[in-house]
């Protein structure tokens, strides 16, 4: 779908200068000089960026543009290059209890002879502790969360034997079982059908009810407006981002989606000389 159908005709926020985040520890995620390469190739570039709480934002960009990369790098998934991230004023692996996680459907192990119910239950390891049994309390709150998302009744089903709907369901459920603060969905809405997707658009809302943050990788343009209030435009490096009736413009979403090679080009240069 083209931008001009998506958007609006509303003023441009290209006038609007964006600031230097000054990384506040009491923001739910602060990035501060993130770059991110594999083999010397940048990935990422000097991402700078604090997240608000309390919003629902969509991470927007073209293919290849890093989304699910930035995403990784925060839970300390792929090696940093350069800079920092803090989760409320730490590092991840301090306050890794306040955040939770819905992977992409496809770099999980489906094979895996686990029932719904067992992986939604890890969901709670984070709470319980690492050498803690999990209790019958437990297990009743997976299956709470497993209810709230719709598919109770497949509990006791090997994830295998799961519609790819019925899959991102569980991780769903997984993620309200860890009772986080800050959560990360790496396009969650992927090859689903229309009821798992608007089961992912209540819960958002829930999230968002009760204070929570949630960052999605999203790639569907026509419904950005729809389903966040606040947006990353992203394409290695962060072209924009902000409220999003302000950011979320044509002239904004060209830039986003033109220029990755110069871009590429001006980062992979500055990355080697850095490395003589």
């Amino acid at each position: 779908m083209g931008i001009d159908a998506v958007l609006e005709d509303r003023p441009s926020a290209s006038q609007r200068i964006r600031e230097v985040p000054s990384h506040p520890d009491t923001v739910p995620l602060a990035i501060d000089d993130l770059t991110v390469a594999y083999q010397s190739k940048p990935v990422l570039w000097d991402i700078d960026l604090d997240i608000p709480e309390g919003k629902l934002v969509g991470i927007v960009g073209p293919n290849g543009a890093g989304k699910s990369t930035l995403i990784k790098a925060c839970l300390d998934l792929v090696p940093k290059a350069s800079g920092r991230v803090k989760v409320y004023g730490k590092a991840y692996s301090e306050n890794r209890s306040l955040v939770g996680y819905v992977p992409q459907r496809e770099s999980v192990d489906w094979d895996y002879p686990v029932s719904a119910l067992d992986v939604v239950t890890m969901g709670t390891y984070g709470r319980i502790g690492l050498f803690n049994p999990v209790r019958k309390k437990h297990r009743e709150e997976a299956m709470q969360a497993l209810e709230h998302v719709g598919i109770g009744h497949l509990a006791k089903r090997q994830i295998s034997q799961l519609s790819g709907g019925q899959q991102q369901r569980v991780f769903l459920a997984r993620a309200l079982a860890q009772d986080a603060k800050l959560y990360f969905m790496d396009e969650p809405f992927a090859a689903v059908d229309a009821a798992t997707e608007q089961a992912i658009v209540g819960l958002l809302h829930e999230l968002k009810e009760q204070g929570k943050t949630v960052l999605v990788v999203h790639h569907d343009l026509a419904s950005v407006s729809q389903y966040f209030d606040w947006v990353v435009l992203l394409n290695m490096r962060v072209v924009n981002a902000g409220p999003t009736e302000e950011v979320f413009t044509r002239e904004n979403l060209k830039a986003t989606y033109g220029g990755k090679l110069a871009l590429l080009d001006e980062a992979g240069q500055a990355l080697r000389d850095s490395l003589r």
